[in-house]
C-alpha cells in the first residue's frame, strides 16, 4: 500500500520510515509545492486529520500523518496538543526543552511523570479514515541526556526501558518502545487487514 507522508518535518519522515521497513506500506515524499499545514486544532487526532486530509486532496492519494502530544504530570497536561510550539512558534527543539526543565525545576522525580501519544492517521481522497494512537509512559528526566533523537528524546525516559533516555537509545531500541513506533507499527497492521489476500 502507497502513503504520502503529510509530514514537513523531516525527522518525523525519517522515522516513519525506518518504523515502516519491512510491513506492506511503501511512503512516497510529500508534495513538495504544498504549503505548511495550519495545526490549530484541539485534538492530536483532528491534527493529524488536518494533515493528511490536506496532502490526500491535494495528490488524490491516500495519505498519512501524525500527531503527537507529551502530557505531563505536574504540569496538568501540558505541553500537550502545543508539544511542538510549546515555546513558541518559531521555537526550536532546544527552546522547547529548556522551557520543560525549567517548568519543572525543583520538581522531584517521583513528580516527573510524563506520557507520550502519537496519533497515526491515513486519510483517502474519497473521505476514508483510519487513525491508531500509540502511547509511552515515562517520566521527564531532571536534565539533558544522550545526543541521538530529536525533540524531547534527551530528557525522556520510557518506563518500559532501563533508564535512559530516548536521546541514549539507537533507533532500533527507541522504536521498540516509543510511541511513534508503536502508532505507526499498529497502523501498519490496520492496514495490512485492508489489503486484498490472493
Amino acid at each position: 500500500m502507497e502513503l504520502v507522508c503529510a509530514s514537513a518535518n523531516p525527522d518525523k519522515v525519517a522515522e516513519i520510515t525506518e518504523i515502516f521497513a519491512g510491513t506492506a506500506v511503501v511512503l512516497l515524499p510529500r508534495p513538495p509545492h504544498v504549503a505548511d499545514v495550519v495545526e490549530d486544532a484541539d485534538t492530536l487526532v483532528d491534527n493529524a486529520r488536518l494533515k493528511a486530509v490536506t496532502i490526500a486532496d491535494v495528490s488524490r492519494r491516500p495519505a498519512v500523518a501524525d500527531d503527537t502530544g507529551l502530557f505531563v504530570d505536574a504540569l496538568h497536561g501540558a505541553p500537550g496538543v502545543h508539544t511542538a510550539r510549546y515555546a513558541g512558534d518559531d521555537a526550536t527543539y532546544a527552546d522547547n526543552r529548556a522551557k520543560l526543565l525549567a517548568a519543572l525545576d525543583g520538581a522531584p522525580e517521583h513528580e516527573r511523570g510524563a506520557t507520550f501519544r502519537t496519533i497515526a492517521l491515513v486519510a483517502w481522497p474519497d473521505g476514508r479514515e483510519v487513525f491508531v494512537e500509540g502511547v509511552c509512559a515515562g517520566r521527564i528526566a531532571l536534565r539533558e541526556q544522550g545526543t541521538s533523537g530529536f525533540g524531547y528524546d534527551p530528557v525522556f525516559i520510557p518506563l518500559d526501558g532501563d533508564g535512559r533516555t530516548f536521546a541514549e537509545m539507537d533507533d532500533a531500541e527507541k522504536h521498540a518502545l516509543s510511541h511513534r513506533g508503536r502508532a505507526f507499527r499498529a497502523l501498519a497492521a490496520a492496514l495490512a487487514e485492508q489489503l486484498p489476500t490472493s
